[in-house]
């Protein structure tokens, strides 16, 4: 099985918000995302279970970093062997802020619109 791409979502002025947010974050945090994002580059998104979780209604799968951090990356699966880090928070309530998946979704739908149309 080949290994999985793993893109950071950029805006326009080249910032990429899930990095930076990723950075923010304590090194045991930043260690625990590491290592999912490892497992899903070498073995797939489907062997990161129960720490990945598929968004029902959406093209978006969660990284999720739970107990008391609670963080979650979002990404979809954008091409053949790859995925896109589209957005990161600190999850506070038990269902997934709207805004946050509109955030996800929007940032999804501008990298669509840069990468896959020409």
């Amino acid at each position: 099985m080949d290994q999985i791409i793993i893109y950071y979502y950029s805006n326009l002025v080249g910032d990429m918000p899930v990095k930076i947010f990723i950075e923010s974050l304590t090194s045991q945090q930043q260690r625990k995302i590491t290592r999912i994002l490892s497992y899903i580059k070498e073995y797939g998104i489907i062997t990161a279970i129960p720490h990945v979780k598929k968004l029902a209604g959406t093209p978006l799968w969660e990284i999720r970093i739970l107990g008391q951090d609670n963080i979650r990356v979002l990404f979809a699966s954008v091409l053949t062997n790859s995925i896109i880090l589209l957005h990161g928070f600190i999850k506070k309530s038990q269902k997934t802020p709207n805004k946050e998946l509109e955030t996800a979704l929007n940032r999804l739908k501008e990298w669509k619109n840069e990468h896959l149309t020409s």
